[in-house]
């Protein structure tokens, strides 16, 4: 009797027994040729903090926009992915799925289901993907995906640094719809869709839970890609990425009740433009990241008829001297609006200017062990860092991340 691996799996837990096995060699089980075709992945994230003469309203490094003095001179578990999917097949008409189970502090209001922001678990890339046979190839996710906006992701071990950029706060995160991707050839890829809100929240809408669900305020999202070719020497395989992500924001529309209906409506629209670039020198590549967001109307407090604008620009400097080891360098500039002398995201300061510096090596098998230096300054006269009621306007960070793979 043969058994493959989720067969093993199912014994051992005590889910199926032997003779159920040997009647199941005879006829195939449709849920287990199912399961075999599924891949497991994931890790487990930790992180060790110390903030050097500051404990608290520090900037936002969490990827859920929590303050990171929530981790702050002390050791983290900052997250636990488990992932299940199933590629797309070769079929024309062929489909798969992702299921990305989050858990832990990192998960706290993270694209958690609407009325569950104080959970410890959440849902990252939980979608199904459906492939038509037009042209070649239409792909289409429905579920609950990461936004194309964006030289970062939500995934700690995928991004050149520890902490997120500025610009990874100003952008959408995750988004519930459907959206359908394109590749043209090699060199041009795209996608588009529709979405319920420009907010992350499994099934958020953008409208008063309280009151009617009206249509006609769904985000609608699109990008491009383009790829450069092996005809292009030491820049082949350099990207240029462009996007946009415009709709109704379901946050400030929830926060507060005594305006009147026809007021609740913030629209948020925002523009993202990157590249990665490959050098001469294999060993080092430079990115370029922008982002522009319009808020408004009612952004500010939701006062009615205010508006505004945040605008991030990073540079990233990555070096790769030997297989094992890394340096990450990252410059990140914010600048936003203010209405009434309040910041439109009142945890980052009205301008700032950053610098991180991270190495990393890989002395461990599926290991990824760095340590990373940041110093953020507020650039306009502002001190908003610091235990109360001393204020900064400097703060300073010093972390060793360690993310286990599998």
């Amino acid at each position: 009797m043969k058994c493959n691996k989720w067969t093993i799996v199912l014994l051992g837990a005590g889910l199926v027994s032997a003779p159920s096995v040997a009647s199941a060699d005879e006829k195939p089980s449709s849920v287990l040729t199912a399961l075999s075709a599924t891949t497991i992945s994931g890790y487990v994230d930790t992180s060790m903090v110390l903030n050097p003469g500051t404990s608290q309203n520090l900037p936002l490094y969490t990827p859920n926009g929590a303050p990171s003095s929530t981790k702050a001179n002390g050791f983290n578990l900052d997250s636990v992915m488990l992932t299940l999917s199933k590629p797309v097949g070769e079929g024309e008409w062929s489909a798969g799925y992702n299921i990305g189970l989050l858990f832990g502090p990192d998960a706290v209001g993270f694209n958690n289901s609407f009325g569950s922001a104080a959970s410890d678990f959440s849902l990252v890339d939980t979608y199904v993907v459906l492939r038509a046979p037009i042209g070649n190839g239409l792909d289409f996710k429905v579920g609950t995906f990461a936004s194309p906006l964006g030289y970062e992701v939500y995934q700690a071990g995928l991004n050149p640094n520890f902490t997120r950029s500025y610009g990874y706060e100003l952008e959408p995160t995750q988004l519930t719809g459907v959206q359908v991707a394109y590749q043209f050839n090699s060199i041009i890829s795209a996608n588009a869709g529709v979405v319920n809100t420009w907010s992350a929240g499994v099934n958020n809408r953008a409208f008063e839970p309280q009151g009617a669900k009206p249509a006609g305020f769904e985000t609608y999202l699109g990008s491009i890609t383009l790829t450069a070719p092996d005809s292009l020497g030491f820049l082949s395989g350099s990207t240029l990425t462009g996007g946009i992500v415009s709709g109704a924001n379901l946050y400030y529309r929830s926060s507060n009740l005594s305006v009147a209906p026809s007021n609740f409506g913030v629209t948020e629209t925002s523009f993202y433009a990157g590249s990665t670039i490959k050098t001469p020198l294999k060993w080092l590549s430079v990115g370029v990241a922008f982002d522009y967001e319009c808020l408004g109307p009612n952004r500010v407090a939701l006062v009615a008829n205010s508006s505004g604008f945040q605008m991030a620009a990073a540079g990233y400097l990555s070096i790769q001297p030997t297989e094992k080891l890394s340096v990450n360098l990252r410059a990140d500039y914010l600048d936003q609006s203010s209405y009434l002398g309040q910041a439109l995201s009142p945890g980052l300061p009205g301008e700032a200017f950053a610098f991180t510096a991270s190495v990393g090596y890989d002395l461990w098998k599926n290991v990824l062990t760095r340590a990373e230096f940041r110093w953020d300054h507020a650039l306009n006269g502002s001190s908003p860092w610091g235990p109360a009621p001393t204020t900064l306007d400097n703060t300073y960070m010093v972390a060793l991340n360690i993310i286990y793979k599998f």
